[in-house]
């Protein structure tokens, strides 16, 4: 076996999954109290980025928690996240954004969230499934209660990752063009809201 990189944490392919499985039921736990606790008032901030990426790559990689200090590069993708010492104003203009248009709807919210995160990258890795969290998270705010736990819109994106690219693709390409259009984005997790709540519907049903 070769040397590890200094950032990483884990052995094997095989540790890694078994990290990542537990960091995501991690994660899913801290959203539901976070949801909760949101009762009382949210204000969306930097801070629950951190918090939620620490969750997601606790123990895999040695930077979590923490915004990126070097360039960063997506493989397989047009484009190519700002250097790095734009991420932290623009992660406050991000949470400026979510928290002056609290009232527009939970969709969009939950898709600004997820296409802007992924564009800006923030974090060394495990932004993916970060923004991932932070749209579920914001979709469950704004609505004002936790979704019912199973097939939920990540686990649905972790199934099947073309459309879900497909769609920050799509709103990568209009935001080059001075525009910012999350048509694609909204309308697949519409599809995926109504894909867990038929879950739900059927297993009260018994069909």
């Amino acid at each position: 076996m070769g040397m590890r990189p200094f950032y990483q944490l884990y052995e094997s392919r095989e540790q890694k999954a078994a990290l990542e499985a537990r960091n995501g039921l991690l994660l899913f736990e801290a959203i539901e109290k976070m949801v909760i606790d949101s009762k009382a008032g949210f204000t969306l901030t930097p801070h629950t980025l951190c918090t939620l990426h620490e969750y997601v790559i606790r123990d895999i990689y040695k930077c979590a928690g923490q915004f990126r200090t070097a360039p960063i590069i997506i493989s397989g993708s047009k484009h190519q996240p700002p250097v790095w010492p734009l991420v932290a104003p623009m992660v406050d203009d991000m949470c400026k954004y979510i928290n002056e248009n609290f009232g527009k709807s939970p969709l969009h919210l939950a898709a600004y969230i997820m296409w802007r995160h992924n564009w800006i990258h923030p974090f060394m890795g495990g932004n993916g499934r970060t923004s991932r969290g932070l749209s579920y998270l914001v979709l469950n705010v704004r609505l004002g209660f936790n979704l019912p736990g199973q097939n939920t819109i990540a686990q649905q994106i972790e199934k099947n990752r073309k459309p879900y690219l497909d769609a920050l693709e799509a709103a990568d390409d209009s935001a080059r063009e001075g525009e910012v259009d999350l048509s694609k984005m909204e309308e697949l997790l519409s599809n995926m809201l109504a894909a867990q709540l038929l879950f739900v519907h059927c297993k009260a049903s018994g069909k």
